[in-house]
């Protein structure tokens, strides 16, 4: 309970800083106080409810005294307690440990893996599928390059998703994608299988990681490929080249619209979110190496999801039971979201799990050195 009620108290102080002017005019604080405030208003709405139930709760038990009332208070009573015990339960969730990255925009890469010109077109229909459910969640995905191919397909698309909680939506997305159907191409009408790898960056925040400059070679070139036209008859395209010709080299082309400035900030900001994430998993690989463990979820080599066109069917691979498997038209047609929800919702039940099994082993140590102590 204290620390329900310090993230209420937090959630005043940020609405009491949103309105002082010095931190409207710092655009970086006011992001943060906004995306904070959005982090904690499910928790304190579902605290306010919980306070006005308690006291109608209250107020249908005084009534029960009364015989001509008591019938209806009874009623009254047991629907709030109902909802109580809910919110009790969604609040445990609510105070569970959440990503520090789920507020934040997202760099999308979508590579072809194996199965040739096949995997390039299934590149682009998850790219079609990611339209659709960005649209469906209110955020803006913005193409920022892609190695297209004269098929329709890609080798490689790189875009950018904005809005809030846009990471939260799609980190469950990071890992290999298969796809089993019969290609175009295949005159037999044999089923092949294909893959795709998608990498969800979050996009770094200011200090996070620091992008020198003067390791980081710019060049300007002219935009290619569809969605060029309008843009290539200038040198507006942008790429941004990391600590060319070493180890360390990363490579990010933008040629998303006309403006050469514009390309080069969304360059450089692509960027500043690999390196960042290099950083991350550095931190997670000495980690695992620290503890001599492997951390699967975070494997971006782990197969996540299987697309059967002859079924009709997704099956998510890290669900289970009736959560595993989806019509393939609807996910195809945007509505991501259960799958996205069921993910969700298995996490949480993991981490509920690791709590409850946690708890016996604290008071068995500390059992443990009552006893100690006690022999002493």
């Amino acid at each position: 309970m204290s620390r329900l009620n310090e993230l209420v108290s937090e959630f005043g102080l940020v609405e009491r800083r949103l309105g002082d002017p010095a931190a409207l005019a710092d655009p970086r604080e006011y992001a943060r106080l906004t995306r904070r405030h959005r982090e904690l208003l499910p928790l304190v709405t579902l605290v306010r409810e919980q306070k006005q139930l308690q006291s109608d709760l209250e107020g249908a038990r005084e009534l029960l005294h009364d015989p001509d009332m008591r019938e209806l208070a009874q009623a009254e009573a047991e629907g709030v307690q109902a909802r109580l015990t809910e919110i009790e339960s969604e609040l445990e969730l609510l105070l569970l440990p959440t990503d520090p990255d789920d507020a934040k925009d997202v760099i999308l890469e979508l590579r072809a893996g194996a199965g040739g010109a096949e995997a390039g077109l299934f590149v682009m229909d998850l790219l079609r599928l990611y339209e659709r459910y960005a649209a469906g969640l209110n955020l803006k995905l913005s193409v920022l390059d892609a190695a297209e191919s004269d098929l329709g397909g890609a080798s490689k698309v790189v875009a950018e998703v904005s809005g809030d909680f846009a990471f939260r939506a799609f980190k469950w997305e990071r890992g290999v994608h298969r796809v089993q159907r019969v290609p175009a191409t295949e005159s037999q009408g044999r089923i092949h299988t294909s893959t795709a790898t998608v990498a969800v960056l979050p996009e770094a925040e200011p200090g996070e990681v620091t992008l020198d400059l003067s390791e980081v070679r710019i060049d300007v070139f002219r935009s290619q490929g569809a969605g060029g036209q309008g843009v290539n008859t200038t040198d507006s395209a942008v790429r941004a080249v990391y600590r060319a010709g070493t180890p360390d080299e990363i490579m990010v082309v933008c040629q998303d619209g006309r403006s050469q400035i514009k390309n080069r900030e969304k360059a450089l900001q692509v960027l500043t979110a690999r390196l960042a994430e290099r950083e991350r998993a550095n931190r997670e690989a000495q980690e695992r190496q620290d503890r001599a463990a492997q951390v699967g979820s975070g494997d971006r080599s782990e197969k996540v999801r299987t697309y059967n066109y002859p079924q009709n069917r997704v099956t998510d691979h890290r669900l289970e039971g009736d959560d595993k498997n989806h019509p393939l038209d609807s996910v195809m047609g945007g509505a991501l979201a259960p799958v996205v929800s069921a993910l969700a919702r298995a996490q949480r039940e993991a981490q509920l799990l690791a709590m409850a099994q946690d708890a016996p082993e604290d008071q068995q140590n500390g059992s443990r050195r009552k006893d100690q102590h006690g022999a002493a």
